[in-house]
C-alpha cells in the first residue's frame, strides 16, 4: 500500500492527511497556539478532593480544572509521589538520581483518594486525554515519554513487548535486550516499530529518552505551578512517528519551518529515506493539488455515499455515534434480498472503519446493518469489520451483532472528534435568502484588484476564487475576463482555484502567503457612503 502524508500549515492551523494509495484516511486539525495535546507535562496543584467521584481537580492553568481519578494515579504513586518530594527538598543542583532510588509496594486499587492525596499537593502530571466540550484535560501521574521504537515508564521495572510480534524468537531477543540496556528503575514498553531493529539504535533513543526524564525533573527542581515542564512533539512530528513504515512515499509540506523539523526528525529515525520528505512551494493550496479538499467535501457530513450507490448516515453526540447503513440503487441489483444485504454491508464495514479513524470518533459506536436472516453471513459481516479494524491504532472492542441487528464498538478517544461541516453558508448574504446578482460578482472582483493595484499599491498577489468562478473567468483564454484584467492592471496578479471556498467567496495573499484583509476597505467605503447620502439627504433638506 502506497502511503504519502500531506501537511497544510497555515498562519492559524496545521492540518495533517494520510493518504493510503490517494485515499484519504486520517485527517487531524491542530490550532498552532493549541495547548494541553496529549502527553504533555505540567507542574500541577491539588485543587479539591471528590470523595464521591475518588478522584481530584487539579490546576494546570486550564480555564477548566483537570480532573485526575483514584485510578489514574499509576500503581507505582507512592514510589513516584515520595520521588518528586524529595526531588522538591533537594536545594543541591547535583539531581535526585531514580535508579539508586529504592521503590516502594504498589498502590492499593481498592484505596480512596483521601488516603493519598491531599488539598495543595504538586504533582508531576501528563495529559492523557485533551479537554473535549466543557470538560477540563483528563490528567494521569503514571508518567511516559514515547519514541519510535520505544515507551519509557518511570518507577518500573517491566519490560513489555508489542502483541503485534507475532515472531516469538524476535520477542526473546528485545526483552533480552532492553533488559542489558535499561537502567534500574525503569519499566520499557517495546512497540512494534523496534522488530528486527539493531542494538545501537534501540539503545540510542533509550538514552533520549531518559535524558528527556531528566530534564523534566530538573525544571520541576525549581519551578512553581502551573508550569509546562515537556511539550509533547508538534502532531505532524507525533503523526510521522506512530506512523512511518517503509511504504511511506512521500511527506509533502508547504512550510519552511515546519518542513525543517519534520526533515530533522526524518534523517534521525531513517536516514536513508530523509529524501522522502518535500518542500511544496506551488501557488495552488497544497490540499487541493491532492484531491484531499474534494475528499473532505465528501467524506464528513450527514450521509456519506460510498461504491455502488450504497450510502451511510451519521449522527453523532458528544459519546455515542449512530450510524445506519442504507442500500441506496444497490437495491435495484438483480442478486437475491439476502446476497444484496450481504454485499452492501461488507462494503458499509469498510466505510465505517475509514470514518472512525477519519473523525477519530471515540466512545460508543452503534451500527444498524441491513438486516441479514443467515447467522453465516452475520458471523461473516462481524469478521470483516474486525479484520478492517486492525489497521486502527486507538483501541477498539467490537461486539458481534445483536438479535436487532446492531453491531456496538466501543473506542478509544484522547482528542474530540473532528467535526467538519461540509454544508455551505451563502456568503454574499449569510444564510438570509437573498443575494446580489450574481453575475456581478466578477465585476466586483475587478474593483478589488483595481483596488489593490491603484490603491493599495499591491502588485504581487495571488487571488484565490471558487474553481467555478476561476473557470469562467479563464474561458476563452486570449479574450477572457482574466486576461482583460491582466493587461489593463499589469501582469503581477494571479487567480486560481481553490476548492474550500464557496461559490461567491474569495481571499487575497501576498507572495509570503499573508492574507490581504479586504473588509476593512469594504466596511469604510460602506460607511463613507452612507455618510455622504446623509449629507444629501441634509443639503435637499434645507
Amino acid at each position: 500500500m502506497r502511503s504519502e502524508l500531506v501537511v497544510d500549515v497555515s498562519p492559524t492551523n496545521i492540518s495533517t492527511a494520510l493518504l493510503e494509495d490517494g485515499r484519504l484516511v486520517t485527517l487531524q486539525q491542530e490550532s498552532r497556539d493549541v495547548s494541553y495535546a496529549v502527553g504533555n507535562l505540567y507542574i500541577a496543584k491539588v485543587k479539591k478532593l471528590m470523595p464521591g467521584l475518588n478522584a481530584a481537580f487539579v490546576n494546570v492553568g486550564y480555564e477548566k480544572d483537570a480532573f485526575l481519578h483514584y485510578l489514574d494515579l499509576g500503581s507505582q504513586f507512592t514510589s513516584y509521589a515520595k520521588y518528586i518530594k524529595k526531588v522538591r527538598e533537594n536545594t543541591s543542583k547535583t539531581p535526585v538520581s531514580i535508579s539508586e532510588f529504592k521503590l516502594e509496594p504498589d498502590l492499593d486499587k481498592h484505596g480512596a483518594v483521601n488516603d493519598v492525596l491531599t488539598q495543595g499537593m504538586e504533582l508531576i502530571v501528563q495529559v492523557a486525554k485533551e479537554p473535549i466540550s466543557t470538560k477540563g484535560p483528563r490528567l494521569t501521574t503514571e508518567i511516559c515519554f514515547t519514541g519510535r521504537f520505544l515507551v519509557l515508564i518511570p518507577f518500573n521495572n517491566k519490560i513489555s513487548v508489542s502483541q503485534k510480534i507475532k515472531d516469538g524468537a524476535e520477542k526473546t531477543r528485545l526483552r533480552r535486550l532492553i533488559e542489558s540496556i535499561k537502567p534500574k528503575n525503569f519499566g520499557v514498553i517495546i512497540r512494534t516499530s523496534a522488530q528486527n531493529k539493531r542494538a545501537a539504535e534501540l539503545n540510542s533513543e533509550l538514552n533520549v529518552l531518559i535524558k528527556t526524564w531528566e530534564e523534566t525533573v530538573a525544571k520541576f527542581q525549581f519551578a512553581a505551578p502551573p508550569t509546562l515542564l515537556y511539550e509533547e512533539e508538534s502532531r505532524a512530528v507525533g503523526e510521522i512517528r506512530d506512523l512511518f513504515n517503509p511504504d511511506f512515499e512521500s511527506i509533502h509540506v508547504n512550510d519552511a519551518e515546519v518542513y525543517d523539523q519534520i526533515h530533522n526528525y526524518v534523517s534521525l529515525i531513517a536516514p536513508d529515506r530523509s529524501d522522502i520528505v518535500k518542500l511544496y512551494s506551488d501557488d495552488l493550496p497544497i490540499f487541493d493539488k491532492f484531491s484531499i479538499t474534494r475528499q473532505i467535501k465528501s467524506s464528513f457530513g450527514k450521509t456519506v455515499s460510498f461504491r455502488s450507490g450504497a450510502y451511510i448516515i451519521v449522527e453523532s453526540t458528544e459519546a455515542l455515534h449512530v450510524i445506519d447503513v442504507n442500500s441506496g440503487n444497490r437495491s435495484k441489483s438483480s442478486t437475491d434480498q439476502e446476497s444484496n444485504a450481504l454485499n452492501v454491508n461488507l462494503l458499509a464495514a469498510e466505510e465505517i472503519a475509514r470514518q472512525l479513524r477519519l473523525r477519530d470518533m471515540g466512545g460508543i459506536i452503534v451500527i444498524d446493518f441491513i438486516d441479514m436472516a443467515k447467522s453465516e453471513h452475520r458471523q461473516q459481516l462481524y469478521e470483516h469489520m474486525r479484520e478492517v479494524m486492525a489497521k486502527d491504532r486507538a483501541r477498539h472492542n467490537i461486539l458481534p451483532l445483536s438479535k436487532f441487528g446492531l453491531m456496538q464498538i466501543t473506542r478509544q478517544r484522547v482528542r474530540p472528534a473532528l467535526d467538519i461541516v461540509t454544508a455551505e453558508t451563502c456568503p454574499s448574504c449569510g444564510g438570509k435568502g437573498e443575494v446580489q446578482p450574481s453575475l456581478l460578482f466578477t465585476d466586483r472582483l475587478k474593483d478589488k484588484i483595481d483596488y489593490l493595484v491603484n490603491s493599495l499599491n499591491v502588485n504581487n498577489f495571488i487571488m484565490y476564487v471558487h474553481p467555478f468562478v476561476d473557470a469562467y473567468l479563464k474561458k476563452g483564454w486570449l479574450t477572457s475576463e482574466y486576461s482583460k484584467w491582466r493587461r489593463e492592471f499589469g501582469r503581477k496578479f494571479k487567480i486560481l482555484p481553490d476548492q474550500s471556498l464557496n461559490y461567491l467567496e474569495y481571499k487575497v495573499y501576498d507572495r509570503q502567503h499573508n492574507e490581504i484583509d479586504l473588509k476593512e476597505e469594504k466596511d469604510t467605503s460602506s460607511a463613507s457612503s452612507k455618510k455622504e447620502a446623509r449629507l444629501r439627504s441634509q443639503k435637499e433638506k434645507d
